[in-house]
Parts: C-alpha cells; sequence; structure tokens
C-alpha cells in the first residue's frame, strides 16, 4: 500500500500553522495592536506635517500674512489626498490597518517635500531614519495613553524603551542638523611656502580695506510708491521714473504683479547711494545682487563695499533688482516663474546710467558736475555677476540680439567690470557665450560656494579679450569663502532650509573675514581702474606682498594684460607638436601623459582647451620634459618674462595625507646652446587641488570635491640671466619645461 502524501502535505501545514500561532501568541504582548500603529501613524504624519510648514516659515513669512497658513492647509490636504491615492493603488498592503499606511505614506509625502531643494541624496537616510523615529514616539504616547486607561497592548519595558529611543533619536538628529559642521583643516599654503622660503618683504603700500579720507554722504533715489521699503517710497529723497522690461521678462505671474505693485512694464529704478563729501567729479561704481528670495532684500547687502569705497572717493549704487527675483509664492512653488532673466538685469543697470548721466547733466542735481562718467565700474554677485558682463556688453551694441526691432543707445564709458561668485551661460545673446573685449576685468570665487557650486567666472574671464591698449584682467580663488557672506543679508546660508542643515558650514571663513577679502580685491581693483593708481595692478600680479591685508586663507590667483603675446592657447588645431604662434613646435620626453583636452570643471566643461602632462619616477633617473621651441621669429627682451597658467589636474589626496606642493624647473635654452634653470618654486609652488567638502557626510556630495583653478606663475628673462649672463644672449632655440 502506497502512503497518501496529499494527506501528510496537509499535516505537514498544519503543523507549521500551528507553531506560527503559538509563536504569534507568545509574541503577542511584545506585538503592536492596531491602536499602537494608529498612534505611530498620525504622529508620523503630524510631525512631518508641522516639520514642513516650520521649514517653509523663511521662504513665505515676508510675502503676506496669508501665505503660510494656506501653504501649511493646502499641503496637508493635497499631501493627504495624495497618500489616500497611494493607498488604493497599494492594495498589498491591505492586511496592515489602512490609516497605518495612510500615515507613512503621508509622512513620506511631506518629506520628499520638504527635502525637495538641497537634500536629494539625504533622502534614502532621513526618510527611513525620522519615519522610524517619529513612529516609535507615536507608538511610545499610545501605549503610554492607553496604559493609564487600563490596557497593556505591549511590555511596559519595551514601550518605554521604543518613546526613550523615539525621543532620543530625534533629539540626537536634531542636534546634528543644527551643528554647522566640522571645522576646515588649512592644507599647506603653496604661494606663501615658497614667499616664505625667501623671505620676501611685504608692501609699503596703504591697505585698499582702510576707510579713505572722505565725508561719507548717503541717500536713495527709486519710484516713490514702493509697498515695502519707506527708503523707496514715501522717504524717497530723488524721484524717478519707470521703464519697461516686457521684452526682456517671461513668466511674470499675477501674484508678483499683486505683491509689488506693478508689472513688467514699469520696473522701477531703486538705489541706495553712497558717495563722498567734496567736488568732485568723482568715478561711478554700480553694484548688483543676485537670486535670493525677493522680498528679503538683497540690496542693503552691500554697505560694507559702499561705505568704505565712499570714503576713498567713488560714488557707489547699490542697485535694487529684487523684484526679478525668485519667490517661492510669487512663483506658484515653482509652477511658474520668472526665468532666463539676465539680460533684463544687466539692461537695467545701464537704464541705472541714463538716470546718472542725466543727473551729472542738470543743474538741481545733487550730483551736479560731481560724476565722473568717463570712469564707470559695474559690480556683480551671482547673476548680477553675469548681469554685469551683460551690461558690458550691450552697451556698446546698437541693437539688442535676442529682439533687433529694439535699439539701444548707451556707450558709456564702462572701464571696469567686477564679478562676485557669478554663473555663466544662463543668458546667451544669439546662442552665443557672451563675448567681452576691451575692458577691465575682475572675477573672485569661493572654493566652498554651495550655490555656484563651480568657478564658472573662469569661462567668462577666458571670453574676455583685448584688442590693444592697457587693459588686464585678474581671477581670484578664495579657500573657505561661500556664496552668501559676500552679501550681510544672505550670510552663509547659500541653500534653502532645512537642506542647508546638511552643508557643513563650519569650513566657511568667517562673515567678516570674506567680506575685509572682498573689500580689499575690489577696492585695490578699482583703484588700479578708475584712479588709475598703477602700483595696485602689481598686486593682481602677486597678491603675496599685500598678504597682511587679507585674511589668512590660500589665494589662487591669475592675471593677464593686453601686452602679452600668446606662444600657446592649445585652441589653433588638433596637431600637440604645433604652437598657437606659428614656427613654433612642441615635444616631449619620457611623459606617461600628453594630451590636449577640454578642461572638466566639477559640473561641467571648462570651455577651453590645455595641455595634460603626467610622469613617474623612472628606475634609470631620466627626467621627464616637455618642450617649448619658441619661433625664430620672436624676438625677447631682458625687460620680458615667461607667463605660465598652471593647475594641479588632481586627484585630490586623502585629507589625512595631504600631497605636498608642487615644484617643476623651467630650462632656458637660447640660439648657441647656452642655458639657465629655474624652479619653479622660483616665483611659488604649484597648489594641489583644494578640498571643498561641502556636506556633512562625504556619500552626499554630489560629485568632485576639487576642481582645476588655473594660477599664473611669471618668471622674468633677467632671473634667468642672473643664473647665466649668457643665456638669452642669442636668438631663441626653444625652451625646456622640466617636470
Amino acid at each position: 500500500m502506497q502512503p497518501d502524501s496529499g494527506n501528510n502535505h496537509n499535516s505537514i501545514r498544519r503543523g507549521w500553522r500551528e507553531r506560527w500561532r503559538a509563536l504569534l501568541h507568545r509574541l503577542r504582548p511584545f506585538l503592536p495592536g492596531t491602536a499602537v500603529l494608529r498612534g505611530a501613524s498620525i504622529s508620523m504624519a503630524l510631525m512631518m506635517w508641522l516639520f514642513a510648514v516650520i521649514m517653509a516659515y523663511p521662504a513665505f513669512v515676508r510675502f503676506a500674512w496669508w501665505s503660510l497658513p494656506a501653504y501649511a492647509l493646502g499641503l496637508a490636504l493635497a499631501t493627504a489626498l495624495a497618500s489616500a491615492v497611494g493607498v488604493l493603488l497599494l492594495r498589498w498592503l491591505a492586511r496592515w490597518p489602512r490609516l497605518f499606511v495612510w500615515g507613512i505614506a503621508t509622512a513620506v509625502l511631506l518629506l520628499l517635500a520638504t527635502f525637495a531643494n538641497g537634500g536629494q541624496r539625504a533622502l534614502p537616510l532621513l526618510m527611513p531614519l525620522l519615519l522610524l523615529l517619529t513612529g516609535l514616539v507615536g507608538a511610545g504616547v499610545t501605549v503610554w495613553w492607553r496604559q493609564r486607561q487600563g490596557e497593556t497592548a505591549v511590555h511596559p519595558r519595551l514601550s518605554a524603551l521604543g518613546l526613550l529611543l523615539g525621543v532620543g533619536g530625534l533629539l540626537a538628529l536634531g542636534g546634528w542638523l543644527l551643528w554647522p559642521g566640522a571645522p576646515l583643516v588649512m592644507p599647506p599654503n603653496a604661494a606663501m611656502l615658497a614667499w616664505e622660503e625667501k623671505g620676501k618683504a611685504t608692501s609699503t603700500l596703504p591697505d585698499p580695506a582702510q576707510t579713505g579720507p572722505f565725508t561719507v554722504q548717503t541717500l536713495t533715489y527709486g519710484s516713490g510708491t514702493d509697498r515695502h521699503r519707506p527708503e523707496f517710497g514715501a522717504d524717497v529723497d530723488v524721484v524717478t521714473t519707470s521703464v519697461n522690461g516686457d521684452v526682456f521678462l517671461s513668466g511674470w505671474t499675477k501674484l508678483r504683479t499683486a505683491y509689488w505693485g506693478f508689472g513688467e512694464t514699469e520696473l522701477p529704478r531703486n538705489g541706495r547711494v553712497w558717495y563722498p563729501l567734496g567736488d568732485g567729479p568723482f568715478p561711478l561704481v554700480l553694484v548688483v545682487h543676485g537670486n535670493h528670495s525677493m522680498d528679503e532684500f538683497s540690496d542693503p547687502g552691500y554697505a560694507y563695499l559702499g561705505e568704505l569705497l565712499a570714503s576713498r572717493g567713488f560714488i557707489v549704487v547699490s542697485v535694487d533688482e529684487n523684484f526679478l527675483n525668485g519667490s517661492a509664492v510669487a512663483d506658484w512653488l515653482g509652477q511658474e516663474k520668472l526665468s532666463e532673466e539676465n539680460d533684463a538685469r544687466g539692461w537695467l543697470l545701464l537704464e541705472h546710467l541714463r538716470l546718472w548721466r542725466a543727473w551729472q547733466e542738470t543743474a538741481v542735481s545733487p550730483f551736479y558736475h560731481k560724476i565722473d562718467m568717463t570712469r564707470i565700474a559695474l559690480i556683480g554677485h551671482s547673476r548680477g555677476g553675469e548681469a554685469v558682463a551683460v551690461a558690458a556688453a550691450f552697451n556698446r551694441l546698437p541693437r539688442y540680439p535676442d529682439y533687433a526691432t529694439m535699439r539701444f543707445n548707451y556707450d558709456f564709458d564702462i572701464r571696469a567690470v567686477i564679478a562676485i561668485a557669478p554663473v555663466d551661460g544662463q543668458y546667451k545673446p544669439a546662442d552665443v557665450p557672451l563675448p567681452l573685449q576691451d575692458v577691465h576685468y575682475l572675477v573672485l570665487q569661493g572654493s566652498h560656494d554651495m550655490d555656484v557650486t563651480t568657478f564658472m567666472g573662469q569661462q567668462q574671464y577666458d571670453r574676455v579679450h583685448f584688442s590693444g591698449g592697457d587693459w588686464f584682467k585678474a581671477a581670484v580663488y578664495v579657500y573657505g569663502a561661500n556664496h552668501g557672506q559676500f552679501n550681510t543679508v544672505w550670510g552663509d546660508t547659500d541653500r534653502w532650509t532645512p537642506g542647508i542643515l546638511l552643508y557643513n558650514r563650519g569650513q566657511l571663513l568667517p562673515e567678516t573675514e570674506q567680506q575685509r577679502a572682498a573689500q580689499v580685491f575690489v577696492t585695490a581693483f578699482l583703484e588700479a581702474t578708475l584712479h588709475e593708481t598703477a602700483v595696485y595692478r602689481d598686486f593682481f600680479r602677486d597678491y603675496r606682498p599685500g598678504a597682511a591685508w587679507l585674511p589668512d586663507t590660500i589665494y589662487l590667483t591669475r592675471y593677464e594684460d593686453a601686452h602679452m603675446q600668446f606662444v600657446l592657447t592649445f585652441e589653433e588645431d588638433i596637431d600637440v607638436t604645433t604652437t598657437t604662434l606659428p614656427g613654433g613646435r612642441l615635444g616631449g620626453r619620457y611623459l606617461s601623459v600628453w594630451r590636449e583636452e577640454d578642461v572638466e570643471q566639477k559640473g561641467t566643461d571648462l570651455a577651453t582647451h590645455a595641455v595634460t602632462l603626467g610622469w613617474r619616477e623612472r628606475a634609470d633617473g631620466e627626467t621627464a620634459v616637455y618642450t617649448i621651441t619658441l619661433p625664430p621669429t620672436l624676438t625677447l627682451h631682458a625687460e620680458q618674462a615667461l607667463v605660465f597658467s598652471l593647475a594641479d589636474a588632481g586627484p585630490i589626496a586623502a585629507a589625512d595625507t595631504p600631497r605636498p606642493p608642487i615644484d617643476l624647473h623651467i630650462e632656458l635654452e637660447d640660439g648657441q646652446g647656452e642655458t639657465a634653470v629655474l624652479p619653479l618654486s622660483h616665483v611659488a609652488y604649484l597648489q594641489p587641488q583644494l578640498d571643498a567638502q561641502l556636506m556633512k557626510l562625504a556619500f552626499l556630495s554630489r560629485g568632485a570635491t576639487a576642481e582645476v583653478v588655473w594660477q599664473s606663475f611669471v618668471l622674468p628673462l633677467v632671473d634667468f640671466t642672473a643664473v647665466n649672463p649668457d643665456a638669452g644672449c642669442h636668438p631663441p632655440g626653444g625652451g625646456a619645461f622640466l617636470v
């Protein structure tokens, strides 16, 4: 007789079910019941809703009293409805209490909405952690309450442990989010190391950040009808007319009009002015902010520059363009927003200059014959940093490139442009990267910028060209500087809350030090270009004599002027053996890497070519060499210099073992074989790439934390002849770049 296999299988299944029931019976005192799960779910949903409302408070509170309650109610309704739909879609969770599933879905949606800006990479960590902790708190409170009613659904000690873990975990997480982050560990300063080794002297020039001899006065000009700022409303000193910006703008909402009281066809010309008491005429400097919440006004944030510059004999205007900025409410929570408006920002600066030209020529004006309209500078921050380049380009155009029926008629004497942490490429006239010619140009960038996270300003720097004259341009990279501290209103919060809570603000330079660095570089640049104090130009060739003026950090600097003749730009062709200047040749020996390529930044290409060189130590002791044979038509003079733009190609070293500064050797050989060799450290060591770990947790960082930043190295020919007096006495035969 064969055994009944079906009955045996049924018996086994019944046995397992009985064992499972017995296990559940034993675990029942430790398992949460329906009431406990209900408490946990309600706690999670309410906690995440309250958290989302608190985090949204800064974006709404200044707009209108009703905006935050409306947002809170709308958020609750929207997420509750969305989570209800999700519950219907997740039928397979039907065995769980529906309220529990609804609560979790609502909490997840609220958390997604809260950390949507600046915290995407943290969501996989924060979501389950916050849900678990708030769930433990809600469950613990529910158990405690039911125990007071005489019910004991869960073991008291277990519920107390859950409540303790939930509360303790939330406190610990909150403390970590509020902690600014670990302080910055300063790597070796390659430029200053070489300077100190050679015992070079400091500058005898006066500190450009010192207050000047002039008494400073202030006034405001504007529409006289501003709803939110009396200095541009009832208390304005000079009333101005509006201008029509409709052709430049799209996405202007009715809520934006309701807040400001005007539309895109009636843009006001508002400005804060600091000016020296005296007869003049004084150079004119316009400063413009970038994008920020439009109801947290950005234009007062440059008073530290305005007061200093005015005391030194400049008229300074902080231009109000807050109505072109973003707003969570006015932009319908991002569904419809003002965008691609950087051309409008630049054009509006030129319309402000129209006012100043008229005031210079109007006898009743407080500035009659006090403005030097032949010496104008524009300073822009963030989007304003691109806008000032746009304004300088529009200034010389007969028509608007994107709507040619609109005529331009400006032609102001804009001599200098300063871009602070600028964006680049948000506006391209006729879809072409913005060119700029024959203007002094300075760009400043912080390594720890949490908004413009890559040195975009290098791209515009490379597009500034000179046709002659005495123009120059300079770039400065400030280690430890962020985006917002260049403006006293913006501060150290480069990102929206709560995303900024994930960033390592403990690494930043103190705000006063970052602003002092800006004062030094901006003032020295304007003294050199508008006041034509030529000695300050040397500060941009080499900042180290003036290092005592600056905060103690690392500065990577670059310099170029109209007198330089380029032998190599690596832009001319695909032949790696030819020079840009016809007739020269390139060669190499013992190099492990030799290629010409686009240079990558953190988030994009630098839009410029360079040669990338690499080498290894050789067992035979031979040295890697990159040779540049100069064209025979090139004539060298003793007062000339060799200039190199160099950067470390990376990658960065581990934080606990920083890579030492890099030294190379430059050998100059003339046509008769006479040679002279100088180490690169004769000028400065090459700085290894600077790590900027923006996030508190390294895995939250997006992509690279360091990038290529060029440095200029100037080696005077007289320094080579000091090594060998016969070198350079004959026609050039080549220069050997020893690595």
